[in-house]
């Protein structure tokens, strides 16, 4: 049967379901199964086909900047310097092997989900009750549930008692889910289907009977698993811009290559094999060997800065996407909030409190008009406190440091406010008042009760559940002074309603004292004799590092919106507490589902929360902002976010409490799933970048003006004032050393208060088109201007040669400096002063060169000679020169741009 065929289960009723599958309630036969595990194949996720690690290798290869880079490998061989052959072709296999480890993502997303099925189940075949392996599960079987069962398959439920069921992993909504047969509306979101239990979901509470309707592929968890798999991962904003750079650099090279070859053997009738060898030594100095090394080191820095910040980056490019998005998609539960239940407000006939306090730590304060109050002198918040306390199941512990709880979320939330409201004092309720008899929740009464007696013959109906019921069955309300008023339902239900539309979950508490002989406890108890002692709102609250990091991101204007598959009401209100900008308006799964793809890309750009989402509805988002020409990073924990964070520019998965899938499918993992480090790696991601472009701004022109030289000479039938040999010395040398000293640049104070990119900018921009014909021109005056200085002063070619290779040298060291303070108007004592790791770099450089200027061995490798000191100091006051004028220029473009820092 497939996904289109397959009927709306949740709205049949139990009866149609059964006649759909042609099943029955007392089981499969054998022979039935076997011949419905032959057809439908068994309970798995399918394997996606997997590319062979040699196709992996060479897909490596289909890259143009690498194929620049075997290009320049071939041509250092063709010059016979296999030293540099090695290194470059090192460079290339090296990027190979790390993109072939990267690679694979969906297939490993896909596993981790595969293994989210349960490996047994209990099931009744032939009218008994039998156990099998989940893979031999086929639609009709009949399946029993219990508390801490995995879901083996969807199942429609055929009968259910008290079953709750965490769906947190489908969903994002924190709290189980307390489950039934009754059908429920075709266009139910997932979450609202209360007659069905999904694959890989976990009961927490209860029984059932259920009817097997969908198996492997067919359930909901492998709809996603398929979606994940036919994703289309985009290419991240780095990828792309090193593309349109090799692009680039590529086209330069045969342009300028073809038009010497034409010039030198029409016009200036120069031998073919003199210009072939022009042309290599023109390509040599064009092309930056050392660049997509030194990218790499940048990106791997920041890797490392990253992971002190709790962001763990399973991609390199990642991490200088996250410095470019325009837009942070979260989940709700667990990232924007503690994925934990609290207390957060109660009412009174006397007073209205709110609560404050982190977890399920029973310390924190009840605060009345803003103040907190002595829980002592308010008997009646006492004695709401003690029926929280006695009318609960859970128990909270202090483990290592931290509170943890067994038993229901909402129920711990309960015994932790007890605790709050009852600290002065130190009352263990649960000693003093021994529980009798007790009523469980059921979801057909929705309300727990409980008998409890304490050692001086008293004792009390304890009543906790949904407003609406717990009113009706009070006679009155309890005044401050323990005495009976008449109960005001209008007013109360008035108050439930108000503190619904603060996201909070509405509990009712009530009570009645009984004689010590009343040990029974039954429903004709509770009818019409209680009293209510208030409400009690409990809310997932939202982290206060990520209220401040949401500040931080609206601050750089990067977007932030809310994607869970939580209810409407409680979206709206953790959007509010978070200072989200469009909290006015919340969009749920049925209103995005009623939208066109134009309608949706105009309601996301006013829109900032969006609730009762399905992962169909997640990865439709991501997309229409990306449509809208938005950098996209998704955040997320559950398997229902792991398409759209493949789907994402930078996908982020919660590294505590976040599914395997969900990591498989991202980029960065956080190692404390916090969101607030999510803005510390978007602040280390727009570092990286600055520091890539700051590489890319020192590469370029220097090496223009390498080229320039070579072209000048060429045309002019002169002899190269720099060989091709040492050229290549040159660009690995200064690489490897300065060029890397800027991956190292430190974070810039205004990082953070600036806008992101544009996504289609590309890193080269028409300011530093005319940085690299500026200095390249400088660059070519300099080099050939100290090598015509060193001819006409009698010197040999050698010599003069090795004045121009210092001359280039010494520029680009002059450079780096300028480069490091190219966004700032005026040059720092700080820019001057530069950093430890500049410094190291200036010092290797130096004495690299004067090894190979000065030490005889390495003078016969690349043709040196040594210059005198009055040379060298020529050098460095036309370094200092070239950095004045750089300086004067910055300012002046600076002033007429209207742009500075």
């Amino acid at each position: 049967m497939t996904d289109e065929q397959q009927p709306q289960w949740h709205a049949l009723s139990s009866e149609e379901a059964i006649l759909a599958l042609n099943a029955d309630p007392a089981g499969l036969t054998q022979e039935q199964v076997s011949e419905r595990l032959a057809s439908v194949g068994p309970n798995k996720l399918p394997e996606a086909p997997q590319a062979s690690s040699l196709t992996r290798f060479l897909k490596q290869f289909a890259n143009l900047l690498v194929i620049v880079l075997i290009i320049a490998g071939v041509l250092t061989a063709f010059l016979q310097h296999w030293i540099d052959t090695a290194v470059i072709f090192a460079v290339v296999i090296v990027n190979a092997i790390i993109g072939v480890m990267q690679e694979g993502k969906a297939e490993k997303a896909m596993d981790s989900i595969r293994q989210m099925l349960a490996l047994k189940a209990a099931v009744i075949r032939n009218g008994k009750r039998r156990t099998v392996a989940g893979e031999e599960l086929v639609p009709g079987d009949v399946v029993l549930l219990e508390a801490g069962d995995k879901v083996p398959a969807d199942i429609r439920l055929l009968s259910s008692h008290s079953l709750a069921i965490q769906e947190s992993l489908l969903t994002g909504e924190s709290l189980p889910v307390e489950k039934q047969v009754t059908a429920v509306a075709e266009n139910a979101a997932l979450g609202d289907r209360q007659c069905m239990a999904f694959s890989g979901t976990t009961v927490t509470a209860g029984q059932a009977k259920g009817l097997v309707v969908a198996t492997g592929g067919n359930t909901e968890i492998g709809r996603i698993g398929g979606m994940l798999s036919d994703v289309q991962k985009l290419t991240t904003p780095l990828v792309e811009q090193m593309d349109v750079l090799a692009r680039w650099i590529t086209g330069f090279i045969l342009t300028v290559a073809v038009i010497l070859l034409l010039v030198g053997t029409l016009l200036l009738d120069q031998p073919f094999t003199d210009l072939f060898l022009a042309v290599v030594g023109l390509s040599v100095a064009a092309i930056p060997e050392g660049l997509p090394a030194v990218l790499t080191i940048t990106l791997a820095v920041g890797v490392q800065a990253m992971a002190k910040r709790n962001a763990i980056v399973r991609v390199l490019p990642a991490i200088e996407t996250l410095g470019s998005v325009s837009v942070i998609c979260s989940d709700k539960t667990g990232t924007f909030t503690r994925n934990e239940m609290m207390v957060v407000s109660v009412q009174t006939a006397a007073n209205d409190y709110d609560v404050d306090g982190e977890g399920y730590e029973p310390i924190g304060d009840v605060l009345f008009n803003g103040k907190p109050v002595h829980t002592a002198e308010q008997p009646l918040l006492q004695e709401v406190a003690r029926a929280c306390a006695l009318c609960n199941d859970a128990e909270i512990h202090h483990r290592n440091d931290s509170w943890s709880f067994e038993g229901d979320p909402m129920e711990a939330a309960l015994v932790s406010f007890a605790g709050k409201a009852t600290f002065d004092e130190g009352e263990d309720f649960k000693a003093l008042w021994r529980r009798t008899d007790v009523l469980p929740f059921d979801s057909t009464t929705q309300y727990m009760a409980t008998l409890n007696h304490d050692h001086n013959g008293h004792g009390a109906i304890l009543v906790k559940g949904a407003p609406e019921v717990v009113l009706a069955l009070c006679k009155a309300q309890q005044a401050a002074d323990g005495s009976e008023q008449t109960l005001d339902i209008s007013l109360w239900t008035a108050k439930a309603e108000a503190m619904a539309r603060q996201g909070q979950r509405v509990l009712a508490v009530a009570q009645r004292p009984v004689q010590a002989e009343h040990t029974v406890l039954s429903a004709d108890d509770l009818t019409g004799s209680l009293s209510l002692l208030g409400l009690v709102g409990l809310i997932d609250p939202p982290r206060q590092e990520a209220i401040k990091a949401v500040q931080t991101c609206l601050n750089a204007n990067i977007q932030v919106k809310m994607i869970t598959g939580d209810h409407g009401v409680t979206a709206q209100a953790i959007g509010k507490q978070l200072g989200l900008t469009h909290t006015d308006k919340v969009l749920t799964g049925s209103e995005l589902d009623r939208l066109s793809d134009e309608e949706l890309k105009e309601a996301v750009q006013h829109t900032d929360v969006f609730a009762r989402t399905t992962p169909e509805h997640k990865l439709r988002l991501v997309m229409a902002l990306q449509s809208l020409g938005l950098t996209v990073s998704m955040t997320g924990d559950g398997v229902n976010d792991a398409p759209s964070l493949k789907r994402a520019d930078a996908g982020v998965a919660m590294g505590l409490k976040g599914s395997e899938a969900a990591k498989e499918a991202a980029e960065v993992v956080l190692a404390d799933d916090n969101f607030a480090s999510i803005a510390a790696a978007v602040e280390q991601g727009r570092t990286v970048y600055a520091n890539i472009k700051k590489v890319v701004s020192w590469t370029l022109p220097t090496n223009a003006g390498e080229a320039l030289t070579i072209i000048v000479a060429l045309l002019a039938g002169l002899p190269y004032p720099i060989t091709p040999v040492q050229i290549l010395w040159v660009n690995m040398i200064t690489a490897v050393t300065l060029g890397m000293a800027l991956a190292f640049e430190p974070t810039d104070a205004a990082t953070m208060k600036k806008p992101p990119r544009p996504r289609g900018q590309a890193l080269i921009q028409p300011a530093l088109v005319w940085q690299i014909l500026l200095v390249g021109t400088l660059f070519f005056l300099a080099v050939f201007g100290i090598y015509r200085y060193a001819i006409a002063a009698g010197h040999d070619v050698e010599y003069a040669r090795t004045l121009a290779m210092n001359m280039l040298v010494g520029l680009e060291i002059f450079y780096l400096f300028f480069v490091r303070t190219m966004n700032l108007r005026s040059i720092t004592l700080q820019g001057i002063k530069g950093t430890k790791v500049v410094w190291a770099a200036v010092g290797v450089v130096v004495l690299a060169q004067l090894a190979i200027s000065y030490i005889a061995p390495l003078q016969a490798v690349f043709g040196t000679h040594s210059p005198t000191l009055t040379d060298n100091l020529v050098i460095v006051l036309t370094g200092i020169a070239m950095l004045i004028l750089l300086e004067l220029e910055k300012i002046v473009r600076l002033s007429l741009t209207g742009k500075h820092h």
